[in-house]
């Protein structure tokens, strides 16, 4: 099939980049020219293993093209799937002007296009039009409007929410859970299953339903993952305050099959682009319906508090020691390893709060760096490996659960501290071994490790 994929985001990029791998024909557009020209260079702009791989394959085999050119990315698709960004602000609005800009430069492609506008070869080749761009129920109708108010051609309209984990995303896409398709139109629906086919060989579903309930799945599946998180949270904050350890209590609770044990590790609290605007995104809806979203309510209140609540701890600790002259190096800034993206980090949170304090920062991050210093620039310090970051630093903050900070040299990492001292914001380190080892140890949902019981 002839594919076109607005915008080259993560979702539009990588989607592309797999869809051609399958022998489909895809066009990538984008608006910004740094972008096309890295990517027609064989360089992804986003950080994904594999991805950069995938893309120089296949546009040497004349399957990929990055364009910046409308007329030529939508002329001759079959089908085009939206990807573009949908900002969302505090209250969790979405922006949709990008996605109705599409909208409206698609529409007046389909009227351009040579052709009648009836016959069975014109329903053979009407477009189907894919939003795929994480958005509110609704927002297909209104795709629909805007391109309809460009011509009077005869299109068809499909929603295919995406469910791809930052890090892992070739892989969910190439074996994907789920495969939803919203579709209104018998022949877009069936066209879009062709087109997925290849990904659930192995068996796994590819689910049709209207396209309200479609728009729908992204938010409801994301809001029960945002919700799992804020619950272990909580219970994590009751266990540190009986004296309980979480990961005790988290094994003995796992083990139900009904509950199972994904989306429950405590910590600082979920990030990155799509939960916490997801969570926020149904609770605007609910405003606008007047339908109450007490729960989601909840689970976004107690994400954020969680950042607050680590917060409290390292301010705890510095109390009696002020923080002038106080240097702490930070371990992870990206929301999760396997990615550059620090969208919603809960590091920065931590950084910016102690940058308020005077504190001096030192990050490291395998892949975040740049990222990183997009955001915060020359307001701290970076390093080029972890051991590095730690020189002279009253303390160590571990953010990100990165594989090389698991089994780091213990005592390599004390004789380059000024103190012994690590907030652990993703529980990496079991408390026997940081006691062995001789730190002040701070996690979360268990006990600290304090001198006077290395003493005891």
């Amino acid at each position: 099939m002839r594919i076109t994929m607005v915008g080259t985001g993560y979702v539009g990029l990588v989607t592309g980049t797999c869809f051609a791998n399958t022998g489909n024909d895809v066009t990538c557009l984008d608006v910004d020219p740094a972008k096309i020209d890295k990517l027609n260079r064989g360089v992804s702009p986003i950080y994904e293993p594999g991805l950069d791989e995938l893309i120089q394959r296949n546009t040497k085999a004349g399957r990929l093209h990055f364009t910046l050119d409308k007329q030529r990315a939508y002329q001759g698709a079959e089908i085009i799937f939206i990807c573009v960004g949908t900002p969302s602000d505090e209250a969790g609005h979405a922006d949709l002007k990008y996605v109705l800009a599409a909208a409206g430069d698609i529409g007046d492609a389909i009227e351009a296009a040579p052709g009648s506008t009836g016959g069975d070869a014109d329903e053979r080749r009407a477009k189907i039009i894919v939003v795929k761009s994480t958005v509110p129920v609704g927002t297909n109708a209104k795709v629909r409007d805007a391109i309809a108010a460009r011509t009077s051609k005869r299109f068809m309209m499909a929603s295919n929410p995406e469910f791809l984990k930052e890090g892992a995303a070739i892989n969910d896409f190439n074996k994907p859970d789920r495969v939803v398709i919203g579709a209104d139109d018998k022949g877009a629906a069936d066209r879009m299953r062709d087109l997925y086919e290849p990904f659930v060989r192995q068996g796994n579903p590819i689910f049709t339903m209207d396209i309200p309930s479609a728009e729908m799945v992204k938010y409801a599946s994301n809001a029960m993952l945002a919700t799992k998180i804020s619950f272990i949270n909580e219970i994590a904050n009751l266990c540190e305050a009986y004296g309980a350890d979480v990961n005790e209590v988290r094994r003995g609770m796992c083990s139900d099959k009904r509950i199972g044990n994904q989306f429950l590790y405590p910590g600082l609290g979920y990030g990155g682009s799509c939960f916490p605007k997801d969570v926020l995104a149904c609770i605007s809806m609910g405003v606008q319906s007047d339908t109450p979203t007490t729960l989601l309510k909840a689970v976004h209140d107690v994400n954020q508090a969680q950042r607050n609540a680590f917060m409290k701890k390292i301010d705890g600790h510095f109390e009696s020691l002020g923080f002038d002259g106080v240097r702490i190096a930070v371990w992870g800034v990206a929301f999760k390893p396997g990615t550059d993206d620090i969208r919603e980090a809960p590091s920065l949170t931590l950084m910016n709060h102690l940058l308020d304090r005077g504190v001096s920062l030192t990050a490291y991050d395998p892949v975040a760096h740049e990222t990183c210093r997009a955001v915060m620039g020359d307001k701290i310090d970076y390093a080029d490996d972890p051991y590095a970051a730690l020189d002279g630093a009253d303390a160590l903050i571990v953010c990100t659960d990165w594989d090389e900070f698991k089994n780091p040299d213990f005592d390599l990492m004390r004789s380059r501290l000024k103190s012994a001292v690590i907030f652990d914001g993703r529980n990496m380190y079991r408390r026997s071994l940081m006691r062995e080892h001789g730190f002040v140890y701070h996690s979360v949902g268990r006990q600290i490790v304090t001198p006077e019981e290395q003493a005891v």
